[in-house]
């Protein structure tokens, strides 16, 4: 068991994921992120399951195993090309756009 003072709150979590706090208690109700509960009955996560969450979704930005339209719309939102962008580049919408690409990788904070 952690120490209460090295688990992290809910805001530093989401911050390294680039997501809500409320994406964060759904993941956490699923069983995608191990959560523990305060006396105060809060949420606080472990940092040694969040890096090891954190690696696998990193894992998971290897184009290669994509069909080409998904590997070019990942490789332009990598390269600093925003969702739109991308999307009117290949056809796409954006909302399909915007889901592929948080299929495979974290997306940027609007203005980042």
């Amino acid at each position: 068991m952690v120490p209460y003072d090295r688990l992290l709150t809910p805001r530093e979590v989401a911050a390294l994921f680039g997501v809500r706090t409320s994406t964060l208690a759904r993941w956490a109700r699923e069983g995608r992120l191990g959560a523990t509960a305060t006396p105060g009955g809060h949420r606080r996560y472990d940092p040694d399951h969040v890096r090891a969450l954190l690696g696998e979704r990193r894992a998971r930005v290897d184009t290669d195993d994509l069909p080409a339209p998904q590997a070019d719309a990942v490789r332009l939102y990598k390269e600093g090309w925003t969702i739109r962008r991308v999307a009117a580049e290949l056809g796409m919408s954006y909302g399909v756009t915007r889901r592929l690409l948080r299929e495979h990788v974290t997306l940027r904070n609007r203005g980042g």
